[in-house]
């Protein structure tokens, strides 16, 4: 019998609250065969809730490198960093060896251009959508985007009321498909999880859970590398750093880089 796939879906804040709501989108999304490791940063690295900030993505970004690094070194498959920002992405990719990362932004961009030729982006506040929109253009998807719909809630606040949440984010998908086109809509946090079957219904387009897109392309990714053997790239600009500087400077390897972590079995 062939191992498992191994998945890590890291949520990258020093709080273990949302780990059980991602659990519970991993065990009824997974294929069968597939173990996926849901876990959070430790609380020493910053007790964020979110990191709707930059201030606060720059002060857990060692961490969320670090946790990639601890989960090559587990020998995972691939490894998801579950923030729709895609944080430390390049930086994870490049001091992980031969597993697989991805992150939400990218991977519901590749599916919705799979699913259309247009779509739209429901964010959570006006704030992110500079950030956002240039990362959707630095991975070539801008010629495809329809826009940025912001429904003015926090990340903390998606999950409080469900129908109020789930009201607001069919309105700006609306004005997304019947004003300006958009064929298909991507959700853009990740604590959006649980919304985005009601709102196809509704609005009769595809509309991607960025949680299930970062997860399922993990899934995929690293069941073409162990089929096809297309092992991520470490040449050139994805070349990872000398392990005899990571020694010497002694960076990497000191704090724990997980606090909480729930395993969904194969």
């Amino acid at each position: 019998m062939a191992e498992p796939l191994r998945i890590m879906f890291h949520n990258p804040v020093g709080h273990a609250g949302y780990d059980q709501l991602f659990a519970d989108m991993v065990a009824a999304h997974r294929q069968p065969g597939t173990e996926v490791h849901v876990t959070s940063l430790p609380p020493e690295d910053g007790a964020f809730t979110h990191i709707e900030y930059r201030t606060y993505e720059g002060l857990v970004t060692g961490g969320v490198v670090r946790a990639a690094r601890a989960a090559a070194r587990e020998g995972f498959d691939a490894f998801v960093i579950a923030c729709f920002y895609d944080t430390a992405l390049h930086d994870a990719r490049e001091i992980s060896g031969e597993m697989v990362v991805t992150a939400p932004c990218i991977a519901s961009c590749e599916i919705a251009s799979s699913l259309s030729n247009r779509f739209g982006v429901i964010v959570g506040r006006r704030k992110w959508v500079a950030q956002m929109q240039a990362t959707v253009h630095e991975y070539g998807y801008g010629s495809r985007l329809a826009g940025f719909y912001h429904v003015e809630l926090g990340v903390n606040e998606f999950q409080q009321d469900h129908a109020e949440t789930e009201r607001r984010l069919i309105a700006a998908g609306r004005k997304a498909v019947d004003e300006d086109y958009a064929e298909a809509l991507i959700l853009g946090c990740t604590l959006e999880v649980g919304f985005h079957r009601e709102i196809s219904e509704t609005l009769g387009v595809p509309v991607i859970d960025p949680s299930i897109a970062a997860l399922k392309r993990a899934e995929y990714a690293a069941g073409l590398k162990r089929l096809c053997g297309w092992k991520p790239s470490r040449k050139w600009s994805c070349e990872a750093p000398p392990e005899d500087e990571i020694a010497r400077f002694g960076a990497l390897d000191t704090n724990r880089p997980f606090g909480n972590r729930i395993v969904v079995a194969a």
